[in-house]
């Protein structure tokens, strides 16, 4: 399997079809523009990029980015369409039993029943829409942990959105010995329980599913789409030109030298 280098960022270079053929354990993350520009900074979020075995392209974007590189990636495998793939894929298959975390209140459980019903069987066993703040909680992420042993599952879908869905399973993915994958999801439970429209798909598929986000909710991802993210595009010419470094390698030095001096 081959990798294309964005900024900072290896990324694996699957089809849609040879990465379900190919997962049978692991963690899954999704890198989009957004987690780009947070791995610019924060060293958590690599840390916990580089310990996952998966990182698959979820930004046309980076498909584009990754054509003027001579090294293009394959396919837009985005959470919102990975998890129903994955599910299809797994339709017949009784030893796929999935658990799906996040979303707001009653919204985990409807995405639940639609999936189950397109599916034809209970491939969901079981939903948690975790409370605000849960992850500074520890009795609440223990509860977690409990709810998700019990429900049976053996595959762990954390819709949370980044970083906060990444660095739940970085920090919590041994704590399941039960669940043999992690799939990082974002919105994608909002949108199997139709509480969130996606874009139309000519939209994602010329890569302007942001902007069709950005005008669905705006007072939420303004800051995101407008500031945070619009500096990608100066970084990425400066990879083009041979002039990019990663800033995060001298924060990381200092990070694992405090660590070893503890």
């Amino acid at each position: 399997m081959s990798q294309v280098r964005i900024l900072n960022l290896e990324i694996d270079n699957y089809s849609m079809q040879e990465f379900l053929e190919e997962l049978e354990s692991g963690v899954v993350f999704t890198p989009n523009v957004d987690h780009l520009m947070k791995l610019q900074h924060d060293v958590q979020f690599m840390e916990a990029y580089q310990a996952v075995e998966y990182k698959v392209c979820d930004s046309k974007v980076l498909i584009y980015a990754s054509r003027l590189l001579g090294k293009p990636l394959k396919e837009k495998l985005s959470g919102s369409d990975l998890f129903p793939a994955f599910y299809t894929f797994h339709k017949h298959n009784p030893d796929i039993r999935i658990f799906l975390l996040g979303a707001a209140a009653g919204v985990a459980e409807t995405a639940q029943q639609n999936i189950n019903t397109k599916v034809g069987r209970d491939i969901i066993v079981g939903t948690y829409s975790p409370p605000y703040g849960f992850e500074t909680d520890q009795k609440e992420c223990d509860r977690i942990i409990e709810m998700v042993q019990d429900s049976g599952a053996n595959v762990l879908a954390v819709g949370l959105g980044a970083p906060k869905q990444e660095m739940f399973i970085y920090k919590y993915r041994h704590a399941f010995p039960t669940i043999k994958i992690f799939l990082a999801i974002g919105a994608t439970i909002d949108f199997e329980a139709e509480n969130v429209n996606r874009a139309p798909k000519w939209m994602s598929n010329v890569g302007l599913e942001w902007l069709y986000r950005l005008a669905s909710e705006p007072s939420r991802l303004w800051r995101r789409y407008v500031l945070e993210d619009s500096g990608f595009f100066l970084l990425f010419m400066s990879q083009l030109l041979g002039l990019y470094s990663d800033p995060l390698k001298k924060k990381h030095r200092s990070r694992l030298n405090k660590k070893q001096q503890v």
